[in-house]
């Protein structure tokens, strides 16, 4: 996403005329302008490949069971900071 953002800038910037990229001439920089999207095309290849995506997403979703359940556990007194103090009094 970061290449996707970093792309439209340089592009908003050279259509702006901010910067010294406002100054670069498509003839002789395009590959400075396509650059970005060509990086984003092969982030997300590697990434899709790899399973990274898909294992942050599981990731993402054992997180929140697991705080799901120590939640309920919190709420019905059953976590061990519970079963400390009926141990102590």
């Amino acid at each position: 996403m970061w290449f996707v953002a970093i792309g439209v800038l340089l592009l908003v910037m050279n259509f702006a005329g901010l910067g010294p990229v406002g100054a670069w001439t498509w003839g002789e920089r395009w590959w400075a302008f396509l650059a970005p999207f060509g990086a984003a095309i092969v982030w997300w290849a590697f990434v899709d490949s790899t399973g990274w995506t898909q294992r942050k997403a599981m990731e993402k979703v054992d997180d929140k069971r697991k705080a799901r359940r120590q939640k309920h556990l919190e709420d019905l007194g059953l976590d061990a900071k519970s079963r400390e103090r009926r141990k102590q009094g």
